[in-house]
């Protein structure tokens, strides 16, 4: 091979570590793509790529900045084969579930993946405010999104993420990593050649609505009412021109034809003294919401030399979301600091701080205090001005202007003075102490800690509607999460084999605890303190704790570096199991073989090939307090509530089985590569809560029963069409599906399905033998044998005496794609992803339908009389079928065809294509930046969710509710818009 100068060849594919080599290396095999890459697996070990026997991708921090997420999270998705980054749609803060291969459990709250920071596991856990999604017609509150873990922390400080995707890369985490687990590595501080670098990365971005409903703007206020002369007409009050048509929230009223009617007047509060034009204000739901911004600046230093390394970081965000007076303030502060004491023993922290303040975070959900109510209510004769003033004259504190229904609450209301705040301080660190026993023998201790102090407050005025003499609340959260570790290591070479072995323990503590404290009705409005509570109620705090032991060890071993073998083994025991099941162990089994150096294959167009499959078994705990009777704190002082739950005290752990295999290759010198992955879980012994007979005194209670069956496929392709000196295209895809089916249910459903949650009273995710977690059931259309649609005799449709399954929640499969282009300091990305199938129930298409607010409604609106025939067929004494020719007024075949209950017309397929990001940058060139004494200069414009194709007539069809502190996909209840971003970014180094 011809000498060359040393010179930086950078092969830069998506989620891979780039390597520097030297020109002499690139014909061999250290130039083939993850041949020499370091990952980060479980427990914080770093491994080479090729010696692992399971897929581990990994995405640097240049990806996650290059949009600047308030959630880095969300920065994967699409990136990534087989995750999905599951958020509820409520709020700045959106909240963040990372969901790997499909759901495992029944449990819906255990088929996350486990995060983990620096080697140390994050709980990334939420208290909900104890509200369902759907409230209304009841004295509740709804969900707030307060963020979990996973907001808090800083993408700024993030190195690299790794996603270990299956069981078995996660099998050492043991029950929390039976979802698979994404390992996040902090940066360190390690500079080129000793120097102290200062990082500025600052920028400023905005948002706007991505998607609207499609309102109608055509017809306005009414039922369909009509004068003493046989026409449609509108009043406010009784008037002239006939009786009340004001408090309806319905738009079935007069067409908008520059009429004239008595209606509403903002300076009488109340009917005007003339008839005034019959219009619409086309602009009444949109004009609330405002241009969001978000500001964000960060500085760190950090330096190294041969002995230590440091970094610290502040970075501090800003955030006014769309909707008025809601946002939020981030300040975070990270250090890092490693340092070689001697030959022997290194030691190392890390240690991050996050404050996030807010004086106001929008309520999500179906019920008065959520401005997605209004929405859904707000009629398109009603200009938004008239709510402006939010109080009645001389009324202030006291009544709201609320002029169409005492059940609608006044948005600026809603904005202004439903207020919900929160003061959160999170703490994550770690120790690392490394001591080298002997040549090839060292020890690792590592104590790491996640501590968290919230305090929220949620204030309700006066006559708001569930809260007549208004509310004030506070909880006081206080959750610490410990662990520890130690881990013995072996290394060393025998002739032509790797060997390494290592064994520890693990003790993990969490202890949790919440007080509640709720005036209910204050003495006198607009003064939001516990004293001044009419009736207060304290719920003292009900303790949460567990501690799960452990005991693990693996062995590594390679043979001439070419074939590997990788073997786990852990032991658990877990205080929320008891004494006799307490203690399970599960194994794992891994190998890869690098085919293109066993056959020596390797050539400049065929340059890596590799075989790789693995087996596993995880087990999986539960929740505390399941094996005796516990008495919770009520909301009453010195009482206590008697548990719903009958304790099981023979409970057995969860296990889940994994089987992947798969293979990876480059070819034409790395340009192209290629990686396909199968896999199949079988999750068995789910812990299930179940109902129990009323007679016993609860209401359920737990067992073991039931299996779960994953199968699925990945595909990632990561091309380079053009590379050279000035200009390169690279294009990274990913497509992953998955299948998931139910083996077999608890006896004591006897074929009868079991549900698993419902949403809103009409949604039920029912589990069935040889159906899906995620299948949607509830009530829908009746058909006749040849598939068309069957009316009563009263010409609305036949009703249904039983469920049936109308969709599931997850899709066929998903898909992103990425290209980037350099021309010389020029770089333009742009990311592409989507799914196909996929479905989602809508609240508010539903109540929009029914209402007349969508465009939908407006087909038969014209027709004589108002009257429509609904498409389809009528069953006849005989039981034959002849075609329906009642008509219905329209308003009521609407308020029929897509009633709340008719869970099958108000749901919509979920499929879509999102321009997820895109961005333009450009780093100045060194003789630039020498002379402003700069080592890097760049200025990027950044966008998000810039464009949307679907289907799904709602704001966004990764639809998903949070019941409580529980997202769930396939459900629109109260969703608030999705946001489009862009933004202006400014990164200097010197």
């Amino acid at each position: 091979m011809r000498k060359q100068k040393q010179k930086l060849l950078f092969l830069s594919f998506l989620g891979l570590v780039s390597s520097s080599l030297t020109a002499q290396q690139k014909a061999r095999k250290d130039t083939i793509k993850n041949i020499d890459e370091v990952v980060v697996t479980a427990l914080g070990i770093k491994r080479h790529d090729k010696s692992l026997g399971y897929v581990a991708e990994t995405i640097k921090s240049e990806e996650l900045l290059k949009t600047q997420n308030n959630n880095w999270a969300q920065a994967l998705e699409g990136k990534v084969a087989g995750l999905k980054i599951q958020t509820a749609g409520a709020g700045p803060l959106g909240s963040s579930l990372i969901k790997l291969r499909g759901d495992i459990s029944m449990n819906m709250d255990q088929n996350n993946a486990l995060i983990v920071v620096d080697g140390v596991p994050l709980s990334n856990s939420t208290t909900g405010t104890g509200f369902s999604a759907y409230g209304a017609g009841a004295k509740a509150d709804l969900p707030i999104d307060y963020g979990n873990g996973i907001n808090s922390i800083n993408p700024d400080d993030i190195e690299t993420i790794t996603v270990l995707k299956g069981s078995t890369a996660a099998a050492l985490y043991g029950s929390r990593g039976a979802g698979g687990a994404v390992m996040i590595t902090t940066k360190s501080g390690k500079t080129k050649k000793g120097k102290i670098q200062v990082t500025l990365n600052s920028y400023s971005s905005y948002d706007t609505v991505l998607k609207w409903p499609d309102y109608q703007y055509e017809y306005g206020q009414g039922t369909m009412q009509k004068d003493s002369k046989g026409n449609y007409f509108y009043s406010y009050g009784a008037s002239p021109d006939g009786v009340n048509t004001g408090g309806t929230s319905s738009a079935f009223g007069p067409k908008f034809a520059d009429q004239y009617y008595f209606q509403y007047d903002p300076t009488l509060e109340g009917q005007s003294a003339e008839r005034q034009l019959w219009r619409p204000y086309k602009d009444n739901i949109k004009g609330f919401w405002q241009t969001g911004s978000t500001f964000s600046n960060n500085i760190a230093v950090e330096a190294s030399n041969e002995n230590t390394s440091f970094r610290s970081s502040l970075t501090y965000l800003k955030n006014e979301w769309m909707m008025p007076n809601t946002g939020f303030d981030r300040f975070n502060a990270a250090i890092s600091f490693d340092h070689k004491i001697n030959e022997k023993l290194k030691i190392g922290v890390k240690f991050n701080y996050n404050k996030m303040t807010s004086d106001n975070l929008p309520a999500t959900g179906y019920s008065n205090q959520s401005i997605s109510y209004f929405m859904i209510f707000q009629n398109p004769n009603v200009d938004l001005a008239w709510y402006q003033p939010i109080w009645k004259k001389d009324k202030y504190q006291v009544d709201q202007i609320h002029p169409f229904s005492s059940y609608i609450d006044n948005p600026y209301l809603i904005a202004y003075e439903m207020l919900n705040g929160v003061d959160k301080n999170f703490i994550t660190g770690n120790i690392n102490l490394n001591y080298k026993l002997a040549k090839n023998f060292e020890v690792m201790f590592r104590s790491g800690m996640e501590l968290t102090n919230e305090e929220r407050t949620q204030q309700r005025p006066w006559s708001s509607a569930n809260y007549l003499q208004g509310m004030y609340r506070e909880q006081h959260i206080k959750q610490m999460d410990l662990n520890n570790d130690l881990l013995f290591t072996y290394k060393n070479t025998f002739k032509d084999f790797d060997f390494s072995a290592s064994v520890g323990g693990n003790i993990r503590y969490s202890e949790y605890t919440m007080y509640d404290y709720l005036a209910d009705g204050l003495l006198k409005p607009g003064v939001y303190t516990l004293p001044n509570g009419i009736a207060n109620i304290t719920k003292f705090a009900t303790p949460n704790d567990k501690q799960v032991n452990s005991a693990y060890g693996l062995v590594t071993l390679g043979y001439q570096n070419k074939i590997f073998l990788d073997l786990t083994a852990r032991n658990d025991w877990s205080s929320t199991l008891p004494k006799n099941n307490r203690s399970y162990f599960y194994p794992s089994a891994g190998l890869s073989f690098i085919l293109s150096d066993i056959f020596k294959l390797s050539s400049n167009q065929f340059n890596y090939w590799k075989l790789r499959a693995s087996w596993s078994k995880v087990g999986n705990d539960t929740s505390p307090y399941k094996l005796i009777k516990y008495y919770n704190n009520s909301m009453f002082s010195g009482s206590v509530e008697a548990p719903s739950l009958f304790p099981n005290p023979n409970l057995r752990p969860e296990m889940l089985t994994n089987i992947e295999a798969g293979m990876d290759f480059s070819i034409i010198k790395n340009r192209i590569s290629y990686s396909i992955t199968a896999y199949q879980n079988n999750s068995k012994d789910q812990i299930v809560d179940i109902p129990a007979l009323y007679e016993t005194g609860y209401s359920k209670r737990t067992i073991n029963a039931g299996e779960v069956r994953n199968r699925g496929l990945e595909m990632t392709l990561n091309t380079f069409p053009v590379k050279n000196k000035n200009f390169s295209w690279s294009v990274n895809a990913n497509w992953s599906m998955n299948r998931n089916k139910i083996l077999s249910l608890p006896d004591e459903f006897q074929g009868q399905p079991y549900t698993l949650g419902s949403v809103g009273g009409v949604v039920y995710y029912n589990a069935v033998v040889g159906g899906s977690l995620g299948d949607m059931y509830g009530y829908g259309l009746m058909y006749s044998p040849d598939g068309q649609v069957v009316y009563g005799s009263d010409g609305l449709t036949a009703k249904p005496t039983e469920m049936k399954k109308i969709g599931n929640a997850y899709p066929k499969w998903r898909a992103g794609l990425q290209n980037e282009f350099r021309y010389k300091n020029f770089t333009i990305s742009f990311s592409f992803d989507g799914q196909y199938k996929g479905m989602a129930y809508s609240q508010s298409h539903h109540k929009m339908t029914e209402q007349g607010k969508l465009t939908h409604t407006l087909i038969g609106r014209d027709n004589p009389n108002g009257l429509i025939i609904g498409e389809g067929v009528v069953q006849n004494p005989d039981g034959s079928y002849s075609p329906n020719t009642k008509g219905v007024v329209v308003s009521a075949y609407y308020a029929d065809y897509y009633r709340r209950a008719n869970v099958e017309t108000n749901s919509f397929d979920t499929s879509f294509v999102k321009l997820r990001d895109a961005r333009i940058s450009y780093t100045f060139s060194k003789s630039v930046t020498q002379q402003l004494k700069l080592t890097d200069l760049t200025i990027a414009l950044f966008g998000r969710n810039l464009w949307m194709w679907t289907k799904f007539p709602l704001f966004d069809p990764e639809a998903a509710t949070l019941n409580d502190s529980q997202i769930t996909p396939g459900v629109e209840m109260g969703q608030l818009p999705t946001a489009r971003t862009v933004g202006i970014q400014l990164n200097v180094k010197f």
